[in-house]
């Protein structure tokens, strides 16, 4: 079966890569993840001019090819109103690449995956959606739509997912939409992630954080819980890993608390270096307020065995249940900064935590995430994905 993926998600020139293409994020390792399902996976995206070298990951999987389109060079309103016009010269080649594939594949959000999604759907092709974002929160008109068209339209050839978890089904309006989760971790890579847990020196504690770096995500809370906890725990350090529209203003802020000897930006860091930092944390502390789908970053330092510090958004409650990390309820600064102390002066029964919290990661696999959509896939379509095994 060949399968066709769009998606705004922007693409680079890269020599690492045998399509030839890069980007940077989850993204690869999903597309790699689904190229194992099918015969063939095509996936179209823009193609940027200018390399985002730092964070790189090339694209790799089983017959992938990426099919690059012009960009929209806009953001926000101006994106808006160029968007019609880039549609215009880019329509037909939406319609042939549909036409000619078994199926068509959508994360949403995205300008042109959505204009795929009505075609798709129009010309009662398999369509396969996967709602990115947080399935109970919708802000703008088109994540109302995207939420609208999938309760109305999922079931037989339309299999709609939603980045998640919960006991409860995503949609009391239609039982076919299914709870999915979001992974970049290989079987292999947990299983060297578990091998070991970090020992928390409370005389050396250190905090990290990674997430793209805006307001909502609380790496601000953490610098003033930062504040708090300094004076009883001197060798406090914490790592902020990630870029974002905050970064120069947390920057500031570190110099403003007066906490440059406690604190190492770290900018943007490719899926290694990610992992690499993790490993020589021991608290993972995510105080977000962000409207998160299934932050990826949470669950790899859960297979490191960090102590992990979330707040009650989204899935993250589900991930920390049972004892799998500490929830707060609230993501202030002096809550999150009690979290830390407690877990600093009670680093004996946190062994039960970190190991629970690894066992939870091997369920959140690369190969448990392609398994789990194959097996939707096929049962709704009542044929093989791929046949060229």
């Amino acid at each position: 079966m060949k399968l066709v993926v769009f998606s705004h998600k922007a693409v680079w020139k890269s020599d690492k890569s045998y399509t030839g293409y890069a980007t940077d994020g989850g993204f690869a390792f999903h597309m790699a993840g689904l190229s194992e399902i099918f015969d063939e996976t095509t996936v179209v995206v823009p193609e940027n001019k200018v390399s985002k070298a730092r964070g790189e990951v090339a694209f790799f999987g089983h017959h992938l090819k990426i099919y690059p389109v012009a960009p929209i060079m806009a953001e926000n309103f101006k994106r808006k109103v160029l968007f019609p016009f880039w549609l215009l010269k880019n329509i037909f080649t939406i319609f042939n690449l549909i036409r000619k594939a078994d199926a068509v594949h959508v994360p949403v959000p995205t300008d042109m995956g959505t204009i795929a999604m009505v075609m798709a759907h129009w010309m009662r092709k398999k369509l396969f959606v996967r709602h990115c974002g947080n399935w109970y929160v919708q802000v703008t008109r088109a994540e109302v739509f995207w939420k609208n068209f999938m309760e109305k339209n999922a079931g037989g050839r339309n299999v709609f997912m939603t980045t998640g978890g919960s006991d409860e089904a995503p949609s009391a309006k239609n039982p076919n939409i299914k709870w999915i989760f979001s992974t970049t971790l290989v079987n292999a890579e947990v299983k060297a992630l578990n091998a070991s847990r970090p020992i928390i020196d409370p005389q050396k504690p250190r905090l990290i954080i990674v997430c793209r770096q805006i307001k909502e995500k609380g790496t601000e809370t953490v610098l003033d819980a930062l504040s708090i906890l300094k004076n009883d725990y001197p060798e406090i350090h914490f790592d902020i890993v990630g870029e974002g529209n905050y970064y120069d203003y947390l920057v500031s802020k570190t110099q403003s608390l007066g906490l440059n000897n406690h604190v190492t930006f770290h900018n943007k860091a490719d899926h290694e270096k990610v992992l690499a930092l993790l490993k020589q944390a021991h608290i993972f502390t995510f105080p977000t307020r962000a409207s998160e789908g299934f932050p990826k970053a949470l669950l790899e330092a859960m297979a490191a065995g960090l102590v992990v510090i979330g707040s009650k958004v989204s899935v993250i409650p589900e991930l920390l249940k049972d004892g799998a990390g500490i929830l707060l309820e609230e993501a202030t600064p002096e809550a999150l900064a009690a979290a830390v102390k407690w877990a600093l002066e009670n680093n004996s029964s946190l062994n039960a935590m970190q190991i629970k919290a690894q066992e939870v990661s091997k369920i959140y696999t690369l190969e448990n995430w392609s398994k789990t959509i194959k097996s939707y896939l096929e049962d709704s379509w009542k044929v093989p994905t791929r046949t060229n095994d």
